[in-house]
């Protein structure tokens, strides 16, 4: 038979809250039966906050005992913090994985030859417009980080909001094969002046920073993974001008 398990949660007409709906989903994979209690209105909320002395919502009852919101009911389930917590190369990974699935995509539609220098070039041009759109989502956010570690922009800031658009327009045109001098500068000079950047502050001053190169708001941490991304854009300009 199925454990019984209370849960209390807010779904009003303006706001399903996520974590109720997270509790119910882990109390239902436990294998609990859930006695699903939703509370419509911010009376009954207030109400039931002032009858159990608890200051939030969602709260989950086990054998009579309450364990609490989500974050408890996983130390309950002996599960870890939920979301991202800590330093992390998941964004990074996630981005260079997908780029590499789209370009195998992409020569499987055409029939080209996978191991050809122009997949190298789709892989490198997917991970920059990708990468480019990580940072455009706010820029503010970006800036702010990467001035704290890339040697132009610390100079002049302006440049940091620049970025992320040549970085764009590099990766698009790679992807349209234009002319190589219309696209293999920019790739070059971005991916020079950034690489130097990262040499200096992870391996020269040995500065211990939160890489930009997913956005400002990530905690992926500057090294090898950011100086990679710098390095495939010095690739993908040279083969440009060399192919």
């Amino acid at each position: 038979m199925s454990k019984p398990a209370v849960l209390y949660r807010m779904s009003t007409p303006d706001h399903k809250c996520p974590f109720g709906l997270r509790s119910k989903d882990l109390l239902e994979r436990k294998g609990y039966k859930v006695e699903d209690h939703t509370l419509t209105s911010r009376e009954e909320i207030d109400k039931f906050k002032e009858k159990h002395n608890v200051e939030t919502t969602p709260q989950t009852f086990i054998d009579d005992e309450r364990i609490g919101g989500y974050e408890e009911l996983r130390k309950f389930f002996n599960k870890g913090p939920a979301g991202q917590t800590g330093t992390t190369y998941t964004p990074v990974i996630t981005i260079f994985s997908v780029a590499a699935l789209m370009m195998l995509a992409w020569q499987w539609a055409v029939g080209d030859n996978v191991f050809a220098i122009r997949s190298l070039m789709l892989f490198i041009a997917f991970s920059m417009i990708m990468l480019a759109v990580q940072k455009l989502k706010d820029l503010y956010s970006f800036t702010n980080s990467f001035i704290t570690y890339d040697l132009l922009a610390m100079k002049w800031l302006r440049y940091g909001y620049i970025y992320p658009f040549v970085e764009a327009y590099a990766g698009i045109g790679m992807l349209a094969q234009l002319p190589a001098l219309m696209v293999a500068p920019f790739s070059l000079f971005i991916g020079t002046v950034g690489a130097i950047s990262v040499f200096k502050a992870v391996y020269i001053d040995k500065r211990e920073l939160k890489c930009a190169c997913v956005g400002g708001d990530s905690n992926v941490p500057l090294g090898f993974v950011s100086l990679s991304e710098n390095l495939f854009m010095i690739a993908g300009g040279l083969i440009m001008l060399l192919y």
